[in-house]
């Protein structure tokens, strides 16, 4: 396996291609086989000059790439994450305050970057040409989008521009971080992503600060046009390095858009979980300010709460990537959805002092912030029972089903608190208002866990 993601001339694509075929037979050659399709793909014209390529899991031009791939997930999904602080804005400040529909702009961004997704990846296949230019023209989306809704005047702009646009282009920015990296990473392919992650748990840091400063100096326009333009100066040097490993072919590799998988036991069980978990995994950012508020905490100890999530989540990728890749991707599962449920259950619901919900939201962090870094072993999984699956399609399709958590969580928790009828007549914050949403988010991260379940009855 190790020898397939080396440094390998264009001419010996063949015969290591006729090497596999022939150990086909074999079930270790098997597993070997698929690992070697995700990390090489097999040119449909082979030159007749040798052409090197740079070295997978290791040299410069590799971590060139897992640099480009992280600051592009950074700013993508740290702007993303940071709507709630537009919310507010909006919320209280003339022309939007009182419209009703703002939260859809945040609904928007965040769930058309996750949904379509396999859209993009397949129309990156179909048009190997273009692939290497989709990062450089979703930044100039997304810098566009949010230009753009520094001149609207309703809420209906806001979610043409800051929603759907920033959700376009946000999608396009780092999908083909997904794309390629089975091309850069095959044995570390799990730590590769889980550092790719984590870059949003740092920026989730900083830009809620950042924009929040800029709001109160400036206003909502200006901050948009700074947003605009300082997004793309992050982003413009990294663009050069988010590229393939391999030179673009000259004709559509169809092998790869293979979608049988999506029927098969193997993959409805890991997205169940994966779908499950994601439908509480965003309610704790979205409520945890205003619980503590609701508890004596002012908006900067308030906005502490989430702020300490995302530093924690920033080692829970790293470390649960780096498990992944060691391990039967069920133990981290089962380490992340326990754990998380449990902090849940009983951290965040008898927390009514401040330092005890701020001890909720670092064990939460740490123990529900990797479980996307758990794609990596699910892919493995999935391609084992499909061995025609590719991993660069299987991806997207697991971040597909954390769309929908996405967007249905919103209306789900509005249903909850309405619902909600423990207010001063249970313990904890369980009396709070918030009961009825804090056991709906310890039950969903349980349920995450249904591929552990699914082994041991050898469902999977």
């Amino acid at each position: 396996m190790a020898s397939t993601c080396e440094h390998v001339p264009y001419s010996s694509f063949l015969k290591l291609e006729n090497s596999s075929a022939r150990k086909n037979s074999d079930s270790d050659s098997s597993k070997s086989s698929s690992t070697y399709k995700s990390c090489e793909r097999k040119p449909v014209q082979v030159e007749n000059r040798e052409e090197n390529l740079p070295p997978a899991d290791g040299g410069i031009h590799a971590w060139l790439f897992l640099l480009a791939s992280t600051m592009l997930e950074a700013l993508v999904w740290g702007y993303a994450f940071a709507f709630g602080i537009f919310q507010n804005y909006y919320s209280a400040h003339k022309p939007f305050k009182g419209s009703e529909n703002i939260v859809v702009i945040g609904t928007c961004a965040m769930g058309l970057a996750y949904l379509i997704a396999p859209m993009a990846i397949v129309m990156m296949i179909m048009l190997p040409r273009l692939a290497p230019w989709v990062s450089t023209i979703g930044v100039c989306m997304v810098c566009l989008s949010l230009a753009l809704s520094s001149f609207a005047t309703n809420v209906t702009h806001l979610i043409l521009s800051q929603g759907i646009g920033f959700g376009i282009g946000g999608c396009f920015a780092y999908t083909p971080s997904v794309l390629y990296m089975s091309e850069w990473f095959c044995r570390r392919k799990g730590l590769a992503f889980g550092i790719v992650w984590a870059g949003s748990g740092i920026s989730g840091v900083l830009f809620p600060l950042v924009i929040e400063w800029l709001l109160g100096k400036y206003g909502i326009e200006t901050t948009l046009r700074i947003s605009a333009v300082a997004l793309f100066i992050l982003a413009a040097p990294f663009l050069y390095w988010h590229r393939p490993r391999l030179p673009p072919l000259e004709t559509v590799n169809h092998d790869r858009l293979n979608f049988y998988f999506l029927g098969s036991r193997v993959y409805n069980i890991y997205q169940l979980g994966n779908t499950f978990q994601a439908l509480g995994f965003f309610l704790p950012t979205l409520y945890l300010p205003t619980y503590a508020h609701s508890i004596g905490a002012n908006e900067v100890l308030s906005s502490l709460t989430v702020t300490l999530f995302n530093l924690t989540s920033v080692l829970s990728s790293v470390l649960v990537g780096f498990l992944s890749d060691r391990y039967h991707v069920t133990i981290p599962i089962l380490i992340t959805t326990i754990g998380s449920a449990l902090s849940i259950l009983f951290l965040w619901g008898f927390a009514t002092s401040i330092p005890a919900l701020y001890v909720f939201c670092i064990s939460y962090g740490l123990l529900a912030g990797g479980y996307s870094s758990t794609w990596s072993g699910v892919a493995q999984q999935i391609q084992r029972a499909n061995p025609m699956a590719d991993a660069t399609v299987i991806f997207p399709f697991m971040e597909f089903g954390r769309g929908i958590g996405n967007v249905v969580s919103g209306p789900l928790s509005e249903a909850l608190l309405r619902a909600d009828t423990w207010q001063g007549h249970a313990h904890g914050a369980y009396g709070s208002g918030y009961g009825l949403l804090i056991l709906c988010t310890g039950v969903t991260a349980l349920l995450g866990g249904v591929s552990v379940v699914g082994r041991q009855f050898k469902w999977i």
